[in-house]
This record gives C-alpha cells, structure tokens and sequence, in this order.
C-alpha cells in the first residue's frame, strides 16, 4: 500500500494505476471508497476479493458528472435528470436500469445499476483525470464499520490496496442515500443525507414504499456497519441505568451518549455524542472505531430521537447491533 496527499502529482498517478486495473482508496463526502475501472473485470474482481464482499452484492459506479449516465443506464427517467441537476455532486446514488455492456460483477447479475457524482474534489479530481466510471464501495472489511479517513483504510485493508489518496476526515460520514428509479414509484433503499421528505419535494410526488422485489443495493443486509465489539442499542431514559447493570456484573463497557458523562467506573469509557443529526452521522463510525480498540466487553449506544432527521443514523446503528445474534433495544 502507498498512502499520498492529494495533490495533482498524486491524484494523476492514482487515475494510471485504476487504469492499469490497480486497486486506488480516495475519499468522497461520505466515507472512502475502493476504487476499480467500473469496466475492467479483473479489476472489479479485486474489490470483492479485498473485501470479502459476496459476489451478488452490487457496486455503485462513480462518475464525475451527470452526462455520463448514459454510458452506464438505459431508459433514464426523467426524474433521475432533475435529481442530477439538483442534488449531484452529492451524497445520493440513483438506481437505474443498466445499460448493454455494463459488467454483470458491477451489478450483481441484476438488471440495475447504481450511479453517483461524489461531492468531495479529490474524488472527482481523479474521476475526470481517469475519464470514465469508477466502481468504488466503501474501503474496509465487507459488513464492517466504513472508513471516513486514510488511517482507517489502512489499519482495515492494508496491502490489499494499491494507492491511497489522503483527502481528510469525510464531511458527511455516513454512506449516501439509494434511490431506486427502475420501477413505477422511487423509493428509497437506503436512507443518508438526502433526505426522503426532500427528494419527495424535488420530484412533486409521494415516494413508493420498499417491497420485497426491490434491487439489490449496497449496506442492505440486516448486519452491517458493525464493530468486533458487540453492540446494544439503549433507549434514552435507560442508558444510566444499563450501564450500571452491566458494571454491576462485571461487563466493562463503551458508551456513547448524548448526555455528559454520568459514571466514573473504571471499567466505564463514555463518550459524548453530537445532539446534531449530521454532526453525529459524521463523527459515528470514527467513534465506533475508536471504542473497538478500547477492549472493552460491550459497546452501548443511547438511541437518538425517533425523527425524520435522524433516519439515517437510525438505519446504521440497528444494523451494527445486529451482528451475533446483539440485535435489539434494552429498555
């Protein structure tokens, strides 16, 4: 692994390597990505075997403008037109319907595609100097926490990497909104920053609702984004109490919480958490890292407010907790 800034030098170097079928890390809005020719095959194989990521779980392709849809999609809509102007570079990826010739290992073997600008200018930088599509899921260990810096890509990946691009801690944090435009009603697959009630608004319509016929798309499964360390999901009015159940036999425990800090047990380690929706989707999975190396038997999370503005933590967090069998909310 070779770990640079990001200058010109740097992000052009980057773009031969993805070129001769290299492996490249480089950081967008939300987390950092692992980038391959979207329409190199071998390529696009060394991302699944890097990441022990299965086979018919799909890649989003990265462009560096709208225009290039088309490469990439057919029967484009006109919504996913309107989204692009509004919303693109952004943290929003629009499932459409592939176009002839696009890789079958990008897709997943399905007849949709995800695509997305990147709002981050290193990103974009070495999508232009490369000049076509980079398929590019988050740089870590399939169903692991997503890394939002360098240091993150290598402690997780290592010499599994080409070339990494240090672009800085990721503004946004968590993985970008999917909706889907390959059916009669968009819907949202996964919830990010873009909002539902927002994308509604632009497209002057009710969103579908999931069905059990949607695509495939990537940080669906129902254990994802998670720590070694196992995690408990706690209502708010019962994090003290919690904690002090799991002191009380033995448990040494992480926390994090909204609320200062309210216990001094040396088997305790708490940190507090933004009150902010976006300040805590940036910090979560920087915070999530740094409690899994503290040892610790447990990591309890205080849930965040049951509003519309927190949907995206909400999704991140229940499928961290869900690994072996932790899945739940104490009350």
């Amino acid at each position: 692994m070779e770990l640079h800034a990001s200058t010109h030098e740097d992000i052009v170097h980057a773009a031969n390597i993805v070129r001769r079928g290299g492996l490249v890390a480089f950081p967008t809005e939300t987390v950092y990505g692992l980038g391959a020719d979207a329409s190199n095959g071998q390529a696009v194989t060394r991302i699944f075997a890097a990441k022990g990521r299965p086979a018919d779980h799909p890649l989003i392709v990265h462009l560096s403008a709208a225009d290039e849809m088309a490469r990439w999609a057919r029967d484009i809509p006109d919504a996913a037109w309107v989204l692009a102007e509004r919303l693109w570079p952004g943290p929003l990826t629009l499932i459409l319907k592939r176009a002839a010739g696009v890789l079958d290992a990008v897709t997943g073997g399905q007849d949709t595609i995800g695509l997305r600008v990147p709002d981050h200018p290193v990103a974009l930088a070495l999508l232009k100097a490369f000049g076509s599509g980079i398929a590019a899921p988050p740089a870590n260990r399939f169903g692991r926490v997503s890394p939002t810096c360098a240091a993150h890509v290598r402690a997780e990946l290592g010499d599994a990497v080409d070339y990494v691009i240090d672009g800085g801690s990721c503004q946004v944090g968590l993985e970008s909104t999917i909706l889907d435009l390959s059916g009669s009603l968009p819907r949202v697959l996964r919830p990010g920053a873009v909002t539902a009630d927002l994308l509604a608004r632009i497209l002057g319509e009710p969103l579908g609702t999931r069905a059990g016929n949607q695509p495939r798309v990537s940080g669906s499964m129902a254990s994802h984004y998670a720590p070694d360390t196992p995690l408990r999901l706690i209502e708010a009015h019962a994090i003290e109490t919690a904690a002090q159940s799991f002191l009380i036999i033995g448990q040494s425990i992480a926390v994090l919480s909204m609320r200062q800090l309210v216990s001094h047990h040396p088997d305790c380690r708490w940190i507090t958490m933004p009150a902010n929706p976006r300040e805590y989707g940036q910090l979560l999975y920087a915070r999530l890292r740094e409690v899994d190396t503290w040892g610790c038997r447990w990591i309890l999370v205080e849930q965040p407010p049951a509003l519309a503005e927190w949907e995206a933590v909400h999704d991140r967090l229940k499928r961290s907790a869900s690994i072996r069998g932790v899945e739940g909310i104490a009350s």
